[in-house]
């Protein structure tokens, strides 16, 4: 860890700044041959401080892979528009030149994609794309080069690194391909590290080492990781504040042991209530939260969520509700009949 803590700038001593504050963003695709534009992201912010972990939790489709992909610059230029700001140190990332985008990513900025398999160049080996991130941003060649892409996938659990190195994607298995992408992501030891559904073709075993390498960042090196999940068991041993995201807006935002102690919008609180537990009677069936992420009315014509909710009263469509701080300072949601936690509700979360 000491050759990659090398690579680390940290912002200027007293600085109150967060190293990423995005506001206000918005992605929208257009529809195309006379159907409706689709807004994907409608107003998401949030701030990630250097060190800290920040979780994006939400069913698919409520836009967090969509925000990864804003602010990394990696979106179709033909057909979206980004609006809102994303300051990376300083930098906004919305307005910056591809350039010095390019600069950035890998470097200051990395991204552990999804989909292995298609983010993976399918003809070239497995070593060629790891070392030539190491050359770009490093300045390591030839054997040096191979030397530490051998350690790099060493590090994230792959057997036998070396023999790996010449191999293509598709000699690999499915959480190996994942393993050589997180390996690609950290090569450099980026001050902000964006992680979307990094363990979800993992097996349990392997998933819990790259929790582990994750948090290693984070704490020694200062990394500031915005970790993308519907996992909440990840969000709960790893995230430090937590953003509950619903049809592309944040309707819940808090520190971890307050959302899980007291989850006060009905879909963080639907969320939380659909999980197993250990400790529930023999036989209680589960409470899944009612219909689809496809039932949902216009944030305009009111709350979102509101055709799934059990809570709703007629003031819920009314409008787009707003922000508000119902239960505790700093613990965030966007509800007009919020579920309020109940006098015996304990604060003790179980990570």
């Amino acid at each position: 860890m000491t050759q990659l803590t090398q690579l680390n700038q940290p912002t200027a001593a007293g600085s109150s700044e967060p190293l990423l504050r995005v506001e206000d963003l918005t992605v929208t695709f257009a529809g195309g041959r006379g159907r409706k534009n689709a807004t994907a992201v409608n107003g998401v912010s949030f701030t990630v401080d250097q060190g800290q972990v920040v979780g994006l939790v939400g069913e698919s489709g409520c836009g967090k892979s969509v925000t990864s992909m804003a602010l990394m610059g990696l979106l179709p230029k033909r057909g979206v528009t980004v609006g809102g700001r994303a300051v990376l140190d300083g930098e906004d990332l919305l307005t910056m030149g591809e350039r010095r985008l390019r600069d950035l990513r890998g470097r200051e900025l990395a991204m552990i994609f999804q989909d292995p398999l298609s983010s993976l160049n399918p003809v070239v080996p497995i070593g060629v794309q790891v070392t030539e991130i190491l050359t770009r941003h490093r300045g390591m060649k030839g054997e040096a080069a191979r030397k530490e892409a051998a350690h790099l996938l060493d590090r994230v659990g792959i057997p036998d690194p070396t023999r790996r190195l010449k191999e293509y994607p598709h000699q690999l298995s499915g959480g190996m391909r994942q393993r050589a992408l997180i390996a690609m992501a950290v090569a450099c030891a980026p001050r902000m590290l964006i992680a979307d559904e990094p363990t979800t073709a993992l097996d349990v075993t392997i998933q819990a080492q790259i929790l582990e390498l994750l948090k290693e960042l984070v704490d020694q090196e200062g990394t500031a990781l915005l970790m993308i999940t519907h996992d909440l068991g990840v969000v709960a041993g790893l995230c430090d504040e937590v953003n509950v995201l619903y049809a592309g807006k944040v309707v819940e935002s808090a520190a971890r042991r307050e959302l899980f102690a007291h989850p006060t919008h009905p879909y963080a609180h639907g969320l939380l209530g659909s999980i197993p537990r250990l400790d529930a009677p023999r036989g209680e069936p589960l409470r899944p939260i009612r219909g689809s992420i496809n039932d949902q009315i216009a944030w305009a014509d009111g709350c979102a969520f509101a055709p799934r909710c059990d809570h709703y009263t007629m003031e819920c469509l009314t409008g787009t509700p707003e922000l508000s701080e119902p239960r505790a300072p700093g613990h965030e949601v966007r509800c007009v009949n919020p579920v309020l936690p109940t006098p015996a509700a304990t604060e003790e979360v179980t990570a």
